[in-house]
């Protein structure tokens, strides 16, 4: 399985990438932001789940999120945010954008694999 995580903070890319890999997932592709992360996925038909944070430069998670759903191929890719925006408003406009699951930061590394087991059913 093939996870692509998607955050301007290199050290919250670590974080998230080291607790992926305790759980068992090791193939993680990483981005810095949007753009980024756009570019890989059109290089690599296989990613099997996004995680993105909302808040980067170039374009924000949203603006990915909203690209990726736009494309048929992407329609059933489990999409999970990580982010800040903690707030009922921002949850709301994220899921109505078509995430799939949405985790506040600071989190726990069990949160991210309840997230995780939550998408892949």
């Amino acid at each position: 399985m093939k996870l692509l995580v998607v955050d301007d903070s290199s050290t919250m890319r670590r974080i998230i990438k080291n607790t992926l890999a305790r759980i068992g997932h090791k193939d993680v592709l990483e981005a810095e932001h949007g753009l980024e992360a756009w570019k890989i996925m059109q290089e690599n038909s296989d990613i099997d789940v996004l995680i993105t944070d909302w808040n980067m430069p170039e374009m924000n998670g949203l603006e990915l999120v909203k690209k990726v759903r736009a494309e048929s191929k992407y329609e059933d890719l489990p999409i999970i945010m990580v982010t800040t925006e903690g707030g009922k408003k921002e949850v709301i406009t994220a899921l109505k954008a078509g995430v799939n699951n949405y985790i506040v930061k600071p989190f726990t590394p069990q949160v991210l694999k309840e997230k995780l087991e939550d998408v892949l059913g």
